[in-house]
């Protein structure tokens, strides 16, 4: 199924503040828009974090519910809820962003250092999670911010079976300051290690800031998807601030189009994943 391209936006994040970003979306209703406008020229996955009423990153369980039975209601997204929060999130909050019934959620596979942070994701934590997507029925997208979380992954579905739906899809995270770089070579490598997993495994790729472009084009000339949004750039180009996340998910689409991969409806998208 790389004849299409499953393109997923991450609008928010956890990292950028509103008051440097006035065009990040942080409210619901802001958030919904974006969504729609997105899913509109071509989105499939929704990735998201929320905010509080001060724009701050929370994994708040009402507002998590809210959120996406507001996405379900407005859109036909599939929506995918960031198990890693901000680098501050205790773990018990991680695990509960479950209970608030996405239709995926991030799972990643392993502690990387995280600009002058550290996200840490420990073995138990990981087999934790990824043993309630199974028993919850929510499928995961494994995040991979270095090449030996690879390793870590192919343990981990051999010791404890395969995700719910049975299909395995990576996302590579990379440009991130103590992670990969995010360079066609390190994407070709990774891609090669996708042979150590089940027949089938997908993945997309995630470029952070000024790899955002190469790691698009790589993405698409290997068979690979996409995942774009101001939670991984905010820069369009050099010295160009973005302007929404719809400018850069009208630019991945165009660059599908390009390649003759146009992009996945959300029911071709769900065919894909497993849901």
């Amino acid at each position: 199924m790389t004849t299409g391209t499953l393109i997923t936006v991450a609008p928010t994040g956890a990292e950028s503040a509103k008051a440097e970003v006035p065009a990040l979306p942080v409210t619901l209703d802001e958030l919904l828009l974006t969504a729609k406008e997105c899913e509109a020229l071509g989105a499939a996955v929704i990735h998201v974090h929320i905010r509080d009423d001060e724009a701050k990153p929370t994994l708040d369980q009402g507002r998590l519910r809210e959120t996406v039975a507001a996405l379900r209601q407005s859109t036909d997204l599939i929506v995918q809820l960031s198990s890693g929060g901000a680098v501050t999130d205790p773990e018990a909050a991680r695990l509960a962003v479950l209970d608030a019934g996405p239709d995926m959620a991030s799972c990643t596979m392993g502690t990387v250092n995280f600009g002058d942070d550290v996200f840490l994701n420990r073995w138990e934590f990981i087999v934790d999670l990824h043993a309630r997507m199974q028993d919850k029925g929510v499928v995961p997208e494994y995040e991979i911010f270095d090449l030996g979380h690879l390793t870590a992954l192919q343990r981990l579905l051999g010791k404890y079976g395969l995700p719910h739906g049975g299909h395995v899809h990576v996302d590579f995270v990379m440009g991130v300051p103590g992670g990969m770089p995010g360079t066609t070579a390190t994407l070709v490598a990774a891609q090669r290690m996708l042979r150590d997993l089940p027949e089938r495994t997908t993945f997309s790729a995630t470029g952070i800031g000024r790899s955002t472009i190469p790691v698009m084009l790589a993405s698409l000339s290997t068979g690979g998807h996409l995942r774009v949004g101001m939670e991984d750039t905010v820069t369009y180009a050099k010295g160009r601030p973005v302007e929404s996340n719809m400018q850069l998910v009208a630019r991945a689409v165009g660059f599908a189009q390009l390649a003759q991969r146009p992009p996945l409806t959300t029911a071709d998208a769900r065919a894909l994943l497993g849901l």
